[in-house]
């Protein structure tokens, strides 16, 4: 089994059959952190030079602030806007130059501004992308316009006071009906023609390495009124590649795009909506758009044993399987009713018919792209192995419970047991990659040299080796893992450098030099 990426690639809310841009290979939720040994070298220094400096300047600034912020929401009402007098019109000019300031102490000594912000009359709403870095809230300071934030911030000494100024809209964790509430809230200032101030809105809904835009939340799109688009550029490529030290200069460059008036097409459908302005801004950035989401980014970031590696096709898998409705509600009970199916059926392969039958849904063109993750040569699939992929996405912190369910299984009859080939294919599919090296592993828990594996074993080799992912599968090589085709190289890396993946997802790259145990899922067959 090599699992790729499918070719077809069509808009969710659109219906006129056009094709959506064919998302990168690459996890957009993770960064590439590899610097050549002169970068790191000017981080090093910098971080210990003149990074306190800026650091003491920005919170001195930040100090600063705070007063004003605090005098001009004394005795507000929270559901009604104030008239601008002159006094709340200085601070409100204050506040601006002291942010500029800090920001400035931050590193970034030039912002260029491209386009013109609308007014609230004309688009009550912002919506930015991508969302990358705390460096984002730099348009909020630019403009005083409205965010939505956790209702826990506002307790936050100091920081608080400054948020409560530019009048956020809350949302709270411990109350149920907090979404319908903000939607709501969101939608009444978006109706208010202008009384209100602009409201900025990220709708990515999570950061992203800013390799594509992810699929957007309707919520910025639910009350039907015109949007300004906003693209953030940084032309820095130290702040691309997501560091965010500051002893760096860096440059700032959003861009307000021309305001975008629904239709009442777009109106009557927010995911339609959204998706347009997505797009839209995707082409002012020059980059692809996909349907990955802020759900593929608690999987990618999931506490599991089993990290996903850079360019794992999961992600892709996981999109269609929420697209098409095949995530069960009760988890536990399907995979345990699918794992059972799977055992019973011995490596039975399947050809689309089939496929679809098992899962008792229509032959369509995304089971067809969920068909052609697992596709071997001859155009069939091993179900275990979506069995395994769909184990992984439902509850990817629960490594342990995945690898039970796949030795059931792959294992023999007679022993319980699996062999290395067994579990090659394993651990491929729970990773979605394509070709995977075991050998170091397997030989690490197989002390005896018997050629086979329980889970027994495995588990308690798990347990008493926590970081055996890291430890026994990762190498420096890289090109190979995940799906075929890759993204260019980092220029100026080492060519063996590993891809860094800020601590979320390890790189699983095959070694050359062991014994091949990366040989398709497909060949796998039921040891003696």
């Amino acid at each position: 089994m090599r699992m790729r990426f499918p070719t077809i690639r069509r808009c969710p809310g659109e219906g006129d059959g056009k094709k959506e841009l064919a998302p990168p290979c690459r996890n957009p939720f993770v960064h590439d952190l590899r610097f050549t040994p002169l970068e790191k070298a000017k981080i090093a220094l910098m971080t210990v030079t003149l990074f306190p400096i800026r650091l003491f300047l920005a919170a001195f600034m930040m100090l600063l602030a705070w007063p004003f912020a605090f005098i001009a929401s004394v005795g507000r009402n929270e559901m009604v806007v104030e008239p601008q007098s002159l006094w709340r019109k200085f601070v409100d000019v204050a506040l601006r130059t002291i942010m500029r300031v800090m920001w400035f102490a931050g590193g970034f000594h030039w912002m260029t501004v491209k386009g013109r912000q609308a007014l609230p009359a004309e688009a009550p709403i912002l919506t930015l992308g991508p969302h990358s870095s705390y460096f984002d809230a730099i348009p909020v300071t630019m403009s005083m316009s409205s965010i939505v934030m956790k209702a826990e911030s506002k307790d936050i000494p100091v920081w608080g006071t400054l948020i409560k100024y530019i009048r956020p809209v809350f949302v709270s964790r411990s109350d149920q009906d907090s979404r319908k509430k903000t939607v709501e809230e969101i939608k009444r200032r978006a109706q208010s023609g202008g009384e209100w101030p602009q409201i900025m809105i990220f709708p990515e809904g999570t950061c992203t390495n800013r390799s594509c835009l992810i699929t957007y939340k309707p919520g910025a799109f639910i009350p039907a009124v015109p949007v300004q688009p906003v693209v953030i550029k940084y032309p820095n490529k130290m702040v691309r590649k997501g560091v965010t030290s500051l002893g760096s200069v860096f440059f700032f460059s959003p861009q307000f795009l021309p305001v975008y008036t629904p239709s009442e097409e777009e109106k009557n459908n927010p995911a339609l909506f959204a998706h347009n302005v997505r797009r839209l801004m995707a082409k002012a950035l020059d980059i692809p758009i996909t349907d990955y989401s802020f759900e593929d980014c608690q999987l990618a970031m999931a506490e599991g044993q089993l990290r996903l590696p850079v360019d794992t096709c999961l992600l892709e898998f996981a999109k269609l399987v929420r697209r098409l409705g095949l995530k069960p509600q009760n988890v536990e009970k399907v995979l345990q009713e699918f794992g059972n199916r799977a055992r019973k059926m011995e490596g039975e392969k399947l050809g689309l018919e089939a496929f679809a039958h098992y899962l008792d849904v229509p032959v369509s063109d995304m089971l067809r792209d969920i068909f052609s993750l697992f596709n071997e040569e001859d155009n069939v699939i091993d179900i275990r192995e979506y069995v395994i992929a769909l184990s992984v996405v439902c509850r990817p912190a629960k490594t342990l419970e995945t690898m039970k369910l796949a030795f059931r299984m792959f294992e023999a009859e007679e022993d319980g047991a699996i062999t290395v080939a067994e579990l090659a294919c394993i651990l491929k599919t729970a990773l979605g990659v394509a070709d995977l090296d075991v050998s170091r592993l397997f030989a690490a828990i197989d002390t005896e040299d018997t050629g086979k594996l329980t889970f027994g074993k495995f588990r308690s080799f798990a347990e008493h080796h926590p970081n055996f992912s890291e430890d026994y599968l990762s190498t420096d090589n890289t090109g190979r893992n995940g799906c075929p085709h890759q993204p260019n190289a980092t220029p100026n890396a080492t060519p063996n450098a590993k891809p860094q993946t800020n601590g979320f997802c390890p790189d699983f790259s095959p070694r050359d030099n062991h014994h091949d145990t990366t040989a398709a899922c497909g060949s796998v067959k039921k040891h003696n």
